[in-house]
């Protein structure tokens, strides 16, 4: 773990704390991100920093941290675990200091980081989903990427009630939004990929690169078009196959909206051939997309 507060990582669990007097603890006033690191790796790092960045601003949390400084840590981090595979976690945070509703004063923020040992499982399970009755959050809550997930974890409980992999959101006009942690994904009957675009959800880095490498299956005739808009809820239940896409998932194929077949039940070829992309694009894409883990040059420091 990394923690501003002493300015260093901490190698020992019974260590790794949050002051209970942070403001991201007893107000949620806090943003995060996330990222994957895969065969001493991190993958696309800028994205999501620079997501994580305006996020904080969209929060009014003043980041101590420059992009460039922020990468440095997360890096030191990820190489002093010596973990090749894992996922990487962090939080910026309005600070320690009082109780109160507002900032502390002066204005402490404060950038916690961990790593996480995980394995990423590439095998395709077709997931059921349920339309979630709890409220979504407000376009200005929903476009940042905040602490405050009780929405999200209400609308994961009710999933897990039912027996589903997780919830949907359909907004008031009738359209589609997102999934409980991920965005949605849609192949249409006639092999158009939808990627369902409003002003009420947050925008994923990994929808908005699987927008591009699926242009690949496009060139090759697999796949009609790649667009993304407004999909309406009638449309997405009709749909061929569907899936819900993030770091955390990657491609998870969605075989079961609300006890009813998505296309024939089964995994689709189009969502495997989209997961295959995706994960090639993290082990051998662009190296402007892959940073990789001074590993060795932490041992000589």
């Amino acid at each position: 773990m990394y923690s501003s507060l002493i300015d260093g990582i901490i190698l020992d669990p019974a260590l790794m704390v949050i002051p209970l007097d942070d403001h991201m603890v007893h107000r949620g006033h806090g943003v995060f991100d996330t990222a994957m690191l895969v065969n001493g790796c991190i993958y696309d790092l800028d994205s999501h920093l620079d997501r994580f960045i305006k996020s904080a601003s969209k929060a009014k949390i003043p980041s101590p941290f420059s992009h460039r400084s922020l990468k440095k840590i997360i890096l030191q981090l990820a190489a002093s675990s010596k973990l090749r595979e894992g996922s990487i976690r962090y939080w910026l945070s309005a600070g320690q200091g009082s109780f109160t509703v507002s900032f502390p004063t002066p204005p402490q923020s404060a950038f916690y980081a961990i790593i996480i040992d995980k394995k990423y499982n590439r095998k395709l399970k077709g997931a059921k989903v349920v339309t979630s009755s709890i409220p979504m959050k407000p376009p200005m809550f929903a476009t940042m990427k905040s602490v405050n997930y009780l929405p999200n974890v209400l609308s994961q409980l009710e999933a897990e009630e039912k027996g589903a992999y997780a919830s949907v959101w359909v907004d008031e006009d009738g359209f589609i939004a997102e999934g409980t942690c991920a965005n949605i994904a849609i192949v249409s009957k006639c092999k158009e990929l939808l990627l369902p675009l409003s002003e009420k959800i947050f925008g994923g880095c990994t929808s908005k690169r699987l927008s591009v490498l699926a242009l690949k299956l496009v060139e090759k005739g697999v796949l009609k078009s790649v667009n993304v808009r407004r999909v309406a809820e009638a449309e997405a239940r009709d749909s061929a196959e569907m899936m819900l896409v993030s770091s955390l998932t990657h491609v998870m194929p969605v075989v079961e909206w609300d006890d009813q077949p998505i296309g024939d039940g089964r995994v689709g070829e189009l969502t495997v051939a989209i997961a295959n992309l995706f994960w090639e694009d993290v082990t051998e894409g662009p190296e402007m997309l892959r940073t990789p883990v001074p590993y060795k040059e932490l041992q000589i420091l």
